[in-house]
């Protein structure tokens, strides 16, 4: 593959990425970059290799430096977690607890985490941001699901999602100990 072809695919994936992190639609970036949404369709499908001006406004609309959006050598980021570094932030006495695994800004907060509640305990959560969502994945035992009052059973093997911006516990009314991995995608704030 040749650099123009590396900058070209680079600039695509780059320019889509942060258009979607910004929150704009094509027709929206268009405007604010004075190029038409034709253009902006073929740059992020990397079917045209745009002047250095087109490029120059495109970053600017999207608040980011010409080098971010041509950037090829940097590529995908990842961030492995080592099991030891997953941070414990909350604990009982009977062995439940809640570990965040990871975490990213995708645009807004987007955390994974690691649950054990032994039989008889719950978490209550007061309510996210409006737009907050959290998934949820049962391993081990059932997880009792109340939220906003509602009470829904999870059992093992079982997913769940809800809107998170009203009060919420996770319990477990059963004879073993929960286990589950859930998702929290907060908003970005505006």
């Amino acid at each position: 593959m040749s650099d123009l072809d590396l900058l070209t695919q680079s600039l695509a994936r780059n320019v889509k990425r942060w258009r979607n992190e910004r929150g704009f639609t094509l027709d929206a970036l268009a405007a604010r970059a004075g190029v038409s949404r034709g253009m902006l369709i073929q740059i992020e499908q990397a079917r045209t290799n745009p002047s250095i001006g087109t490029v120059v406004k495109v970053a600017d609309a999207l608040g980011v430096s010409i080098t971010t959006l041509l950037d090829y050598e940097q590529g995908p980021k990842v961030r492995v977690v080592p099991a030891e570094q997953a941070v414990r932030l909350w604990h009982t006495d009977a062995g439940s607890y809640n570990r965040l695994l990871a975490g990213t800004e995708a645009p807004g907060p987007l955390e994974m985490w690691d649950w054990r509640l032994m039989p008889g305990e719950s978490s209550p959560s007061d309510p996210h941001p409006a737009g907050t969502v959290e998934l949820v994945h049962v391993t081990a035992g059932e997880l009792t699901l109340t939220v906003d009052g509602a009470e829904h059973r999870v059992p093992a093997g079982a997913s769940a999602s809800f809107e998170a911006n009203v009060p919420h516990v996770y319990g477990n009314t059963g004879r073993v100990p929960m286990e589950m991995i859930t998702a929290v995608s907060v908003p970005p704030v505006r």
